[in-house]
């Protein structure tokens, strides 16, 4: 079983303890950090949905979010992907939320953002933002990297 599973089945068990759900905005990752969480059997237990919200189109319609409100933020900060998280959350009516908003490679991003830099956030009952960066072009390697350090985060806030 590899590490992505065994800190999936523990974010599953931990939510059915609680009783609670979650739901999943996700760009640079794709998709993984929803499949992850769907890996585990049972998954409509806890999880509510989740969108790859990969452009701002996507953000808007998705997430609820006006393209003023949109505008307004600084891309790539954690008061940015905060607010993701909290309109998935409220969109979807979960107990908690996890969003990511990156660039993986191997280009940067259009506001001048090298590849390699992921922004973390949940919103719950315990709001928790991380941001890191690789320093790597490497976007298979990235991905892997941004999916662990979300399902840690995810396990941090649900522990605490």
């Amino acid at each position: 079983m590899n590490i992505t599973f065994k800190t999936a089945k523990k974010i599953a068990e931990l939510l059915r303890h609680r009783k609670e759900t979650i739901s999943v905005a996700e760009s640079s990752v794709g998709g993984l950090l929803s499949a992850s969480l769907l890996a585990v059997p049972g998954a409509s237990d806890y999880y509510m949905g989740g969108s790859v919200v990969y452009t701002m189109r996507a953000r808007r319609k998705l997430l609820g979010i006006s393209k003023e409100t949109l505008e307004s933020q600084e891309p790539l900060t954690e008061s940015y992907v905060g607010l993701i998280a909290k309109a998935m959350r409220e969109q979807l009516k979960s107990d908690w939320a996890i969003a990511e908003l990156g660039a993986t490679g191997p280009a940067g991003t259009p506001y001048g953002h090298p590849p390699g830099i992921c922004v973390l956030a949940i919103s719950g009952p315990k709001s928790l933002s991380k941001y890191l960066e690789t320093q790597s072009g490497d976007r298979e390697a990235n991905m892997s990297i941004f999916l662990e350090e979300g399902l840690k985060l995810l396990i941090q806030a649900l522990s605490e």
